[in-house]
């Protein structure tokens, strides 16, 4: 029977809502933080402050996962447990990884009349948004079951600069916040205005119309963009570089 594994993630439980969990067998939950916990173990402070996430099991008796329509099934990328100088991240600091292989891929979408194919293949590196799809644990690996339109893009490097946005997404290297007010005072990296300008290095192919065509973006490369503050998915470069990707709806002016 499948069972659910509990990790440090999405979902807060706390003292107040914690006869929410008095249904699960405690002998089946673990905490990335803890380790096992036993019968008896937890209290309501045992839950104080702890985020944790659910996360579906495959039983071992499933050897497949085939997605269905649209849906493509992604092994997740192993987050870093060590900084770049070695030292070990605590589960709450380490960054949910957005990027993982494509190991199964649906029969496609329909728009129309059209019936068309998925445009990711198995065996691609891809990015996708930070809060797509369900998350399955499945030999031993976790993955991602998502909708293809919830990729970003692909990804053949180790760094993010390199990313190939798929459909109507737009790649943007964001614009340098400023380091000093209007005043002259120095600017803290709290206060710092988050910028929404920057310059796009990479376009999708387009959006496709109702009988399958495709429609290309109103950006190019090279353009330098306003965009709306809250959209897209953040990424930082090996350079230290800061970039977006949104989607081409979300970009409001072009600037020149």
């Amino acid at each position: 029977m499948a069972t659910s594994q509990l990790t440090a993630s999405s979902v807060t439980a706390s003292a107040r809502n914690l006869a929410s969990l008095q249904g699960l067998r405690l002998s089946t939950v673990k905490f990335s933080s803890f380790g096992t916990l036993k019968p008896g173990a937890l209290t309501s402070r045992s839950f104080k402050g702890l985020v944790v996430k659910a996360a579906t099991v495959v039983a071992p008796k499933y050897t497949s996962v085939k997605p269905l329509g649209d849906r493509v099934l992604v092994k997740i990328k192993e987050t870093e447990e060590k900084t770049e100088g070695g030292i070990l991240l605590p589960t709450t600091a380490q960054s949910k990884p957005q990027g993982g292989e494509v190991v199964a891929v649906g029969e496609g979408k329909t728009i129309g009349n059209t019936k068309l194919e998925s445009s990711v293949k198995t065996g691609a590196q891809v990015i996708y948004s930070k809060y797509a799809g369900t998350e399955v644990e499945f030999n031993g690996a976790n993955h991602l079951l998502l909708k293809e339109d919830d990729i970003v893009g692909l990804l053949e490097t180790d760094d993010i600069k390199d990313l190939k946005p798929l459909n109507d997404r737009v790649f943007i290297k964001v614009s340098e916040a400023e380091e000093k007010s209007a005043g002259g005072l120095l600017l803290t990296e709290a206060s710092k205005e988050k910028p929404s300008i920057g310059t796009v290095i990479a376009v999708g192919p387009g959006t496709l119309g109702e009988e399958g065509n495709l429609k290309p973006l109103s950006v190019s490369t090279g353009n330098t963009v306003l965009y709306s503050k809250y959209a897209g998915n953040d990424f930082k470069g090996n350079d230290g570089s800061n970039y977006i990707a949104l989607r081409a709806s979300d970009v409001m002016a072009v600037l020149s």
